[in-house]
C-alpha cells in the first residue's frame, strides 16, 4: 500500500510541475503580446510566480497563480505588471498604467508614425 501512496504522490508532483509549466508558458505569451500591441517593450521575455493559492470556481477545485513582470514604455525605466492565471485560464492582467479617456488620443513618436506608413 505504502508503494501505491508513493506512485501516486510521484504522479501529481509530475501532473503539478507540467500545469504549472504550462500556465507560466500561456502568461508568458499574453504578456509579449498584451506588451506588443501597445507598443511596450516586455522586459526579460519572462513572468515570475509570486503567488500561487487555491481558488473554488463554478468548475471546481483551480489552481490560481500570480505572475509579477516588467516592461518599459520608452526603452528607459523598469515598470512591473502582474498577471493571474487560474488553472491555464487568464484571471486578470494589469500594466499598472493610467488608462486614457476616451477624449484623449495618444500622441504617437515620429519614429513610430513612419512605420505605421
Amino acid at each position: 500500500m505504502s508503494t501505491f501512496l508513493g506512485i501516486l504522490f510521484l504522479l501529481l508532483l509530475l501532473w503539478f510541475w507540467l500545469d504549472s509549466a504550462r500556465a507560466r508558458e500561456l502568461a508568458t505569451a499574453i504578456c509579449d503580446s498584451a506588451c506588443g500591441d501597445r507598443g511596450l517593450q516586455f522586459l526579460d521575455q519572462t513572468v515570475a510566480l509570486r503567488r500561487i493559492s487555491l481558488r473554488w470556481t463554478g468548475q471546481g477545485i483551480r489552481i490560481r497563480r500570480l505572475y509579477r513582470f516588467d516592461f518599459s514604455e520608452e526603452g528607459v525605466g523598469r515598470r512591473s505588471g502582474h498577471i493571474v492565471m487560474l488553472g491555464t485560464a487568464l484571471e486578470e492582467f494589469s500594466l499598472g498604467l493610467p488608462s486614457l479617456p476616451d477624449n484623449v488620443i495618444p500622441i504617437q513618436r515620429a519614429a513610430s508614425r513612419r512605420q505605421q506608413r
